[in-house]
């Protein structure tokens, strides 16, 4: 088996640019746990955080799932010149940028870099830790939508 291009570590520090963030759309998809870690980070029920910050969407298996909503602009609807809810941030945004999709090879790894300038640059991350994100990333079970 052919050993991942990242077998080495890769360098990444977030340089707090907020692009990740804000600027272009996008989807943060919530799961139950996400979702729980957010309400209790403001002190609101679910049916509050819900009706606030999040909106219900299409997914790729045809159900409708929960993410944040964007502000004008699609900044992040949690973002006001710093994460609101850092502590309590989504998975998908602790695991950022060692998604699986974007360590499929060095090309797709490198060309993230002209959207994340903390690519390539700052603290070493391990295989081993990369792996670990990959499959906290993979096991995101987005909250969907219950028609009952």
């Amino acid at each position: 088996m052919q050993q991942p291009f990242y077998k080495d570590g890769l360098k990444f520090t977030c340089e707090k640019c907020s692009h990740c963030c804000c600027d272009d759309p996008g989807f943060v998809y919530l799961s139950n746990e996400d979702l729980t870690n957010l309400c209790e980070c403001f002190s609101l029920s679910k049916k509050e955080f819900i009706k606030k910050y999040c909106r219900w969407v299409p997914y790729y298996d045809n159900t409708i799932v929960l993410c944040l909503k964007e502000k004008p602009g699609y900044d992040c609807i949690l973002w006001d010149k710093g994460c609101l809810a850092y502590k309590a941030r989504p998975l998908q945004c602790k695991t950022y940028p060692f998604w699986s999709f974007l360590l499929k090879d060095k090309k797709t790894w490198d060309a993230e870099k002209k959207e994340c300038p903390g690519i390539n640059h700052g603290e070493l991350h391990t295989e081993e830790e990369i792996k670990k994100n990959i499959t906290l990333y993979d096991s995101i079970e987005p909250l969907r939508y219950n028609f009952t």
